[in-house]
């Protein structure tokens, strides 16, 4: 099933909760990719939401997700401008991820500036693939195109944890928007995997993104981005993220807690 097609078969209950069965092509081992999980839960959100952009997204993935999930949203708190909604999201065993997205009008400000340059990178065309055997990706990574300009693959002993990648849905009708984005932000797995000489599990534990525009755009639907592993100790992974689009234009910007089982 691909992308447009999934987020057709959501169903919306009276009491707004939004009802889906992930198929297993867009399985992680035995849980929903996580990107994909985020964006079910933002599309639960939007329809409370109105026409506020999203600023923000807090996301923690409580276990895993897989059967029929059920997203509730609740709003906590709504004024003029902004908009703070949570989405509990259940499967199933219980409670797999929890959710709090802000959401805010555009408004007039003295600050207008940014600080965060692309790096120079091949176009898409002219970068390797990232998973050079189709037979050893992770399922739901074959809804996905990805490229890599910079870093090493993962279990190739790199000598640093940053990878810069191009990244594309591969269903061509995806809606350019922020659902898209958030579901495209996570494909790539954690750039300390690229370190690692030996195979080994894991498991994003939270994600928080922070999306700097409401003009969600890009040429053939490529984005590039940019993962760092900071740190990785005592089992655990902390990971800076950004995101642009393909005129090198910031998109969002965002940071991951990683369990390392290996």
């Amino acid at each position: 099933m691909n992308y447009t097609d999934l987020l057709s078969s959501i169903a919306f209950d009276a009491d707004n909760s939004a009802r889906v069965t992930v198929p297993e092509d867009w399985m992680q081992g035995r849980t929903t990719y996580g990107g994909l999980t985020a964006a079910l839960c933002l599309k639960a959100a939007l329809p409370l939401a109105g026409d506020r952009p999203l600023r923000s997204a807090q996301v923690a993935f409580v276990g895993p997700a897989s059967g029929e999930l059920v997203s509730v949203p609740t709003v906590l708190r709504e004024g003029k401008n902004t908009a703070f909604i949570s989405v509990r999201m259940t499967g199933p065993d219980g409670i797999v991820a929890e959710c709090i997205f802000a959401f805010g009008a555009a408004r007039e400000s003295s600050l207008d500036f940014s600080d965060m340059v692309a790096p120079v990178v091949t176009l898409p065309d002219e970068t390797k693939q990232f998973f050079p055997d189709e037979r050893r990706r992770p399922a739901f990574s074959h809804h996905f195109n990805v490229r890599l300009a910079k870093g090493g693959r993962p279990i190739s002993g790199a000598p640093d944890g940053e990878i810069v990648l191009w990244l594309r849905h591969r269903d061509e009708t995806a809606p350019m928007d922020a659902v898209t984005l958030l579901s495209i932000a996570d494909s790539p797995p954690p750039a300390a995997l690229s370190m690692m000489t030996a195979p080994g599990r894991i498991s994003s534990m939270t994600w928080m993104a922070e999306f700097l525009t409401d003009n969600i755009s890009t040429e053939d639907g490529w984005f590039l981005a940019q993962h760092v592993a900071q740190t990785a100790q005592q089992g655990y992974s902390s990971q800076a993220m950004r995101l642009w689009n393909s005129k090198g234009e910031p998109m969002m910007v965002g940071r991951q807690t990683i369990a390392v089982f290996g």
